[in-house]
Parts: C-alpha cells; structure tokens; sequence
C-alpha cells in the first residue's frame, strides 16, 4: 500500500468504511473493469474464455484479495485475453467457505482461499497451507515444486474434482497481540485468544481458551473485553485492523504459520478442458502471484512494523525460550494426532515431515546464523 493508505488503515476500519477504503494499488482483473454480467456458466465464443472464481477474502482486501487478481491479470495478459477469470469475492458469488464445495461440483470454476479451511474434508489438507512448528515459506514451496508434496496435493484434491496450485503466501505470521504481557507459561493460564484450527488446539493444551472469530469481528472482541488478545497475518494486515490500540503488546515468533500458503483450486473437468499450452499458462500465472505475494508482504509488513514502532509506540517483544520449547513439543503432539487421523493424510504427513526435518540443518546454516551474525553487526 502507498505510505497515505497504511496510515488511514486502521481509523478506515475503526469507522466501519472497510478495508476496501484503504487499500490504494489493488490489480483489478480484466472482468471486473466491464459492465457487470448475470453470473451464468463460462463464456466460450469466439476463442474466448470466461470463468468466475469464488474466493474467501473480502472485497479488495490488501495483500490476500490481491492474490486472485494477480492470477487473473497474468493469465488474461498471457493468453492475449482469451481466458478470461471474474474474481468474486466472499459472499458475491457463494460465501467464503463454500468456495471448496463450489469449485467441485462446478457452481464455481475456481477458487482462491486456504487450504486448511477444507480440513473438514480431509485433514491432509492443512499441511498445504500451513501446521504449527511447520515449514517456512521456502520450505514448503521446495516441497511442493520439487519434494513431491504436488503429487500428494493433486491426489488428494482430484478425490474432490479439483487440480490445486499454490497461488500466494503470506510468509511468517506474527505470534500476535496481548493486553497484558506474556512471561512465562502462566499468563496463558485461561487467556481467551483468537486462533483458530491447529494453533489454538495447541494454545488449549497450554491453558488458554481458543477462540474462532472472522477477523471482521475481532476488533471490536478486543475492545468489549471478550478477547485478551489476537493473531491475524502480520503488521501490514494488523496495522489495518488497528489491534495496537486494544492490545499493545506485540509478540513474535508465530508458531502456528511459519510460511502461510495460499491456493488456486480448479474444478477438474475444468482443467482437463484446457489445451496443454492453457494449463502451461494457468501454472505460470499461479506461480506469479505465489511470487509477488511474498515479495509484497516482506515489503509491506517491514514498512507497517517501522510504522508502528516509530509512531505508535509498539516496541515487539518475543516468546521466552521456556514458551518457544514448551510450544514446540505440543505442536509436535497435536501434529502427529492430525497427521494419522486416516491413511491418506498420514502419507502426507510422513512425506511433510520428512521434507521439513530435512530442511533443518540448511535453514539453520544458512538463514538462521546470517540473520544473527547480521543483526549483531548492525548493533555495534
């Protein structure tokens, strides 16, 4: 976002005039610049292709509204505009999570959201967007792209007439925001946080009372008391939403997404509809917006956190080593119980495992002692 719109943010949000209002360089997608159509099956005329894509994201949301649309201009800009996607978002075309049970039965021709929300078809699933203690956004692209995880992935999701691609990440999500600070395992002793799905399993085997709330609501949650603090995204995200001024203390890391991955999910018979070149295109066009994403929120959550510490007093702080391990051996437990729910999902699970235990040494080698030799130099 330009510097102008990440300072309205949070009072845009506060107001009630939504996140649409801030956001200032949102891509639109070919089909949303033309006059509206009656939403009806795909338009094929003339080498001209027409489909509509329901997403889980509100309307022009920073950051992950973006994503679709970045899909939808490369694909039309690559295929000189004949294939032709309408993002919709939540709510427009079917709500947010319909979009799974849409896109399979062909109400919808794709989707854009979070794997995990599926989990209640199949908890293989969640490893394709993200598990607590999981892989960073590198490590799981390796994975998928290069460590059969896309094997895994298509097998499961042909199971539910869908060919899936990554098409965005959000990077390391923050470990979130509190009313009172967090010292030691006791201050999580009946501590009502908003984390949904795994991490707040995790969150309740500490003590805490995990709380699933659309992020629209938990503003104001804060605010009433009815939570003591909250994860979202990161501080771009976060900053927009304005949780600084009910919950001051600022905590990272985030255990619970270390590299959140987004998807593109296209109804099978859909997919076996496109030439080899189309498909060729369509996997490019997901890898752009998988690409661009990335880069964006390393670029927007460093401005937003500068924001933040510099003119609202936010100083981050971070988890105790106690905590850290403690939350650790947990989400291993609660992982390993997820991971050998059924056949299928414990196939993924050991081929997730063993890519992300790979990874250790390198990661730990390579980015794990540069960033502290480097942030100790910069301190001298």
């Amino acid at each position: 976002m330009k510097r102008r719109h990440i300072l309205g943010a949070a009072a845009a949000v506060a107001t009630g005039t939504g996140v649409a209002a801030i956001l200032g360089k949102n891509p639109k997608t070919p089909a949303a610049a033309k006059t509206e159509k009656k939403i009806g099956a795909p338009n094929i005329s003339k080498g001209l292709k027409q489909f509509r894509m329901a997403t889980t994201w509100p309307k022009d949301f920073p950051g992950l509204g973006q994503m679709p649309n970045r899909f939808s201009k490369a694909l039309y800009d690559m295929s000189n505009g004949r294939i032709d996607v309408k993002v919709y978002a939540a709510g427009e075309l079917v709500g947010a999570l319909e979009c799974f049970d849409a896109t399979s039965t062909g109400a919808a021709d794709m989707y854009h959201g979070a794997e995990y929300y599926w989990q209640g078809k199949s908890k293989g699933f969640s490893f394709f967007t993200a598990v607590p203690m999981g892989m960073t956004a590198s490590e799981i692209m390796g994975w998928i792209d290069h460590g059969g995880g896309q094997k895994l992935w298509d097998e499961l999701s042909a199971s539910f007439n869908i060919k899936p691609f990554q098409a965005g990440n959000t990077g390391h999500q923050t470990g979130g925001w509190f009313k009172k600070e967090m010292n030691s395992l006791e201050d999580f002793k009946g501590l009502r946080f908003r984390m949904p799905g795994i991490g707040g399993e995790v969150l309740r085997r500490l003590g805490a009372a995990p709380v699933n709330m659309p992020g629209g609501e938990i503003y104001q949650a804060l605010q009433s008391g009815l939570l003591d603090g909250t994860e979202w995204v990161g501080p771009w995200n976060d900053y927009a939403f304005g949780f600084y001024r009910e919950a001051p203390y600022y905590y990272a890391p985030g255990f619970h997404e270390p590299g959140a991955s987004l998807a593109v999910g296209i109804n099978l018979d859909v997919w076996n509809s496109f030439s080899a070149s189309e498909q060729a295109m369509i996997s490019f066009a997901c890898k752009a917006a998988n690409d661009a994403s990335l880069g964006e929120y390393t670029y927007e959550n460093a401005r937003a956190l500068n924001i933040l510490k510099t003119q609202h007093g936010i100083e981050p702080r971070f988890f105790s080593d106690e905590i850290m391990i403690k939350i650790g051996k947990i989400s291993e437990d609660v992982v390993r119980e997820l991971g050998s729910s059924d056949a299928r999902t414990k196939k993924i699970y050991d081929s997730y495992l063993a890519a992300r235990n790979e990874y250790r040494g390198w990661t730990e080698m390579s980015d794990g002692r540069y960033i502290r030799a480097r942030q100790a130099a910069l301190k001298t």
